[in-house]
């Protein structure tokens, strides 16, 4: 009995102390780590930053740390005191790393507290005029008809457009061969030039191409259609049900971090997202807001790493 009583005197102890800080709390800048300087998420980290700095009264101190996919700014989440102090801002690449790489030294699960999902971007299936396919099902038909003809472009091993299309390829069941380049410019770039027949890019990255004809749009790779793409047809709904695969950033404390804390970080930074003109500015920018509950954002979390490190197993996906 004195057991139990003592355990939940120092649950409310703990509960107290949180509240307590959540109340003083921030009463020195904030670090926020982020990917490299000038990036598409570096933009959207920065956004946010300007915005808490407005309403927590604190400079959000922008920490640019952008090399080896990710691992490196999580790592330094990983290990900073869970007192609020140390956010991060990243993409999905950080929970996608542990099944690319060896030797990363965190664990999603137990080392984040996850905060918010704030931005999303789909990709859009692109094919090359010359490819007689005007939908995703005419094109999964053609590949099936063709199995090891058909070739994709693609960036670095493990690459939002990577997976992308090797989800594709998985639930599909098709053989389209993958054809490798340093960068997702190039890549582009050879199909829009009819090298390569087809690609899964960003869709911010793709509008020039479709308006001046060199690539005709398929499908977007979002579970809804996107605001970003309008008129365009989901791949799910056109041939592929089910299928998802959208690149998200989210914003991340350390594990352990007292609840308090979160929910205020929380509360503030979806309040942000929703203003309409941040909204506008994220949409010219080529992603979505999508604030989301720290539980929504843990739980989307779980569903991509089970999906995703099964394809990255199967294709034998590692980092390059």
């Amino acid at each position: 009995m004195q057991v139990g009583h003592t355990v939940t005197i120092a649950s409310v102890v703990l509960m107290i102390s949180g509240v307590t800080s959540a109340q003083n709390y921030p009463s020195k800048p904030i670090r926020m780590i982020a990917p490299e300087v000038g990036g598409g998420n570096d933009f959207v980290a920065r956004l946010i930053a300007q915005g808490l700095t407005g309403v927590l009264g604190q400079q959000i101190v922008v920490d640019n740390r952008g090399s080896a996919g990710g691992v490196i700014a999580a790592q330094l989440l990983a290990r900073a005191h869970a007192d609020g102090y140390t956010l991060l801002f990243y993409s999905s690449g950080i929970w996608t790393a542990p099944f690319l790489q060896e030797n990363v030294r965190y664990d999603v699960l137990r080392d984040f507290s996850p905060i918010t999902l704030a931005a999303s971007s789909p990709n859009t299936v692109v094919v090359h005029p010359s490819l007689a396919v005007n939908s995703v099902r005419e094109l999964i038909a053609l590949a099936k008809t063709k199995p090891g003809v058909l070739n994709y472009a693609s960036g670095n091993s493990g690459s939002a457009n990577h997976l992308a299309a090797e989800l594709f390829k998985s639930m599909a069941g098709v053989d389209i061969v993958r054809i490798t380049y340093k960068g997702t410019g190039a890549a582009l770039n050879d199909v829009a030039a009819g090298q390569v027949q087809l690609m899964f890019p960003a869709i911010g990255s793709v509008a020039p191409h479709v308006k001046a004809g060199r690539l005709k749009a398929l499908a977007v790779t979002s579970a809804e259609p996107s605001a970003l793409a309008p008129g365009l047809p989901t791949v799910s709904a056109s041939g592929l049900p089910g299928y998802e695969a959208v690149a998200m950033s989210g914003v991340f404390a350390p594990g352990k971090t007292p609840a308090p804390l979160i929910d205020r970080l929380n509360r503030e930074i979806v309040q942000f997202l929703n203003a309409a003109d941040v909204k506008e500015k994220l949409l010219r920018s080529g992603v979505e807001a999508t604030g989301s509950t720290p539980q929504e954002f843990a739980s989307k979390i779980k569903t991509e790493m089970a999906r995703l490190s099964k394809v990255i197993k199967d294709a034998g996906i590692r980092a390059e």
